[in-house]
């Protein structure tokens, strides 16, 4: 069986391997030529799939390693029968946690402490319940909008999104939709944009296209008082340089790049190509993960100091940010290829759950504290 598989799925090749013969090429550009004879096509957001890919081949499975898919014409793979998986969650937790580094980075820089502090969750599916979890461990009281959630009931603590506006922090995890009774193309807007409070946070790591760019690089010509976070912008790879150079934090569409989240979504479009072929499975991710990072806090540590220490030792999103930054002294005809660079060649990059936390003594609302943002510690 042949299989085309995006060259920047991790371990792409030593999962399938079992299934057929594994043929790795760039996701961006994919041409129908180059998938004609294949029966599993495995992709990434960046490669679009739909008629014009897949017509006239003999594709009958596509899986996505990723949680969304806007990049996917399902209603064209199933009038051919062709089958189709996501991996849903895969990289929730990674993205979270991106959240909550950039907060503590913010936090540093302004001098803020997040307790008390209200945050808007817009969109609370498998990412947005655990930045709600780790935001609620930090103190933080949390203001939540999902409309399509809301009407499936089961929970009664919904706000419209008017509400939210009046949060300190904002941030965003739905999907890319552009139709039904809650699109979300440029959600956030001008009009969203303006309404929010002097010193707000906002931080977008669901999709470009969900923030009117072009309206956020208006405001933030205007406004110097509210601190932007963006991991994906409209238009990828070829991103609007003067947001970038505006925006408090900017990175290259890595928030759900841990190492753990990555090869999770292999192992989850792996088992559902082996269920559509009816094969037993023989590859899982955990054969493929190395120890995690270690640190050692100190007894009587500050409680925001030393949360703020494990998350940087884990994740420290100014390293992704400087990396970013780096692409605004290159040529503009150079920085396309830079931003899909910066991707393919990402470091390794750990869950907090992975770090080897040890402490001779600590206080128990700093236990507490560590544990709701996922650490597991060790005395």
């Amino acid at each position: 069986m042949k299989i085309i598989a995006d060259e920047n799925i991790p371990c792409v090749r030593q999962a399938f391997a079992s299934l057929g013969e594994v043929t790795l090429l760039p996701g961006r550009g994919m041409r129908p030529q180059q998938v004609r004879d294949a029966e599993l096509l495995l992709v990434r957001s960046v490669t679009r799939v739909d008629r014009d890919l897949l017509e006239g081949s003999r594709v009958r499975f596509v899986g996505s390693a990723t949680i969304g898919f806007d990049h996917v014409d399902r209603d064209y793979l199933q009038s051919q029968g062709i089958g189709f998986s996501t991996a849903p969650g895969s990289n929730a937790t990674s993205a979270a946690e991106y959240v909550v580094s950039a907060l503590m980075v913010l936090a540093q820089r302004q001098g803020f402490d997040p307790a008390g502090m209200t945050a808007g969750i817009i969109g609370c599916g498998n990412v947005g319940s655990r930045v709600r979890r780790k935001l609620e461990a930090l103190g933080m009281q949390c203001l939540v909008n999902d409309p399509p959630l809301q009407a499936q009931g089961g929970h009664d603590d919904f706000v419209d999104l008017q509400q939210v506006l009046q949060a300190d922090v904002i941030t965003v995890h739905v999907p890319l939709t552009r139709s039904g009774p809650h699109p979300t193309l440029h959600l956030v807007d001008a009009e969203f944009l303006a309404c929010l409070k002097p010193g707000a946070v906002f931080i977008n790591t669901a999709r470009g296209a969900v923030v009117d760019n072009a309206a956020l690089d208006s405001l933030l010509g205007e406004r110097a008082d509210i601190s932007i976070v963006l991991d994906v912008w409209e238009g990828e790879p070829a991103i609007n340089c003067e947001l970038l150079e505006k925006v408090d934090l900017g990175t290259p569409h890595i928030a759900g790049y841990s190492l753990d989240g990555k090869l999770r979504g292999t192992e989850m479009i792996y088992r559902a190509a082996c269920e559509f072929l009816g094969t037993p499975v023989q590859w899982s991710a955990a054969t493929e993960l190395p120890p995690g990072p270690s640190l050692e806090l100190a007894a009587g540590d500050d409680w925001l100091d030393a949360a703020r220490a494990a998350v940087l030792e884990c994740y420290d999103v100014r390293a992704d940010d400087a990396r970013l930054r780096h692409l605004l002294m290159l040529p503009p005809e150079e920085r396309a290829a830079c931003f899909d660079r910066l991707r393919k060649e990402y470091p390794v990059r750990r869950e907090f759950a992975e770090l080897d936390v040890r402490a001779t003594r600590m206080d128990a609302r700093l236990e507490q504290l560590l544990a709701g943002l996922g650490f597991t510690i060790r005395s």
